[in-house]
């Protein structure tokens, strides 16, 4: 499967702002200091073997998009060292606050990138992935904003060409409509499958999750979250 989109183009705004609050001091020296050095580079091709990004070699590759506070990033590749993980977060604070912790941290496993994780699933060579998260993502709950909603056809077809077959997509939300709009796209999607075979698999975290910050806010507010996996077939 080729590219959806291998031409450059400006962001598609699946995100909102860029920016919060003033970074506290440490935030702001880890951000000047460690984003460019681990900063995915698009302005060259991406490696055919994309295992060399990382220092050492890794077993698996993971894709998280929008990792917020980086709870689930920074746990995720503190229990698998041998994998290699790309987080993508365009919101400043956010990459701010994970690029603080990892200047505290031995961690070699992860590459970064902040801006539209188009750009990077666009660059990246064919079924080099194991698995893409996308967790609570933004709803966009007006009508009129659905599209900007990251669950899309043309997304899913990149999910499609970048993980392998058998590779899982990982989609946690609390929005019922969110829910819904993205099984009903999983459904007319030819190279995805539900795996779901009774009400646990969607309603109990997947093993080892951590939880996140604005998981923790959506169950004091009463909301549900639901926990769905996806595998690309062959």
């Amino acid at each position: 499967m080729s590219s959806p989109q291998r031409r450059s183009r400006a962001t598609e705004a699946f995100y909102g702002r860029r920016k919060g609050k003033a970074l506290k001091a440490p935030q702001a020296e880890a951000l000047s200091a460690l984003l460019p050095v681990l900063k995915l580079d698009l302005s060259v091709p991406a490696p055919v073997q994309l295992a060399t990004l990382w220092p050492r070699p890794v077993s698996r590759i993971r894709l998280e998009i929008g990792f917020g506070g980086g709870e689930h990033l920074l746990h995720r590749a503190r229990e698998a060292p041998d994998t290699g993980f790309i987080g993508v977060e365009p919101f400043v604070n956010s990459m701010a606050k994970l690029l603080a912790a990892l200047d505290s941290e031995a961690l070699d496993n992860i590459r970064l990138y902040d801006d539209d994780a188009t750009q990077v699933l666009d660059w990246l060579p064919d079924a080099c992935l194991d698995r893409i998260d996308l967790l609570y993502p933004d709803p966009w709950p007006k009508k009129k904003h659905w599209k900007r909603r990251f669950v899309s056809r043309l997304n899913l077809d990149r999910f499609a060409r970048v993980l392998r077959p058998g590779g899982r997509f990982g989609f946690a939300s609390d929005i019922d409509t969110y829910i819904n709009w993205t099984l009903a796209h999983i459904a007319s999607h030819p190279q995805f499958e539900w795996v779901a075979r009774k009400a646990a698999d969607w309603h109990e975290p997947w093993q080892g999750w951590p939880g996140t910050r604005y998981e923790a806010k959506a169950i004091r507010e009463r909301r549900t979250p639901c926990y769905l996996e996806f595998e690309r077939l062959d």
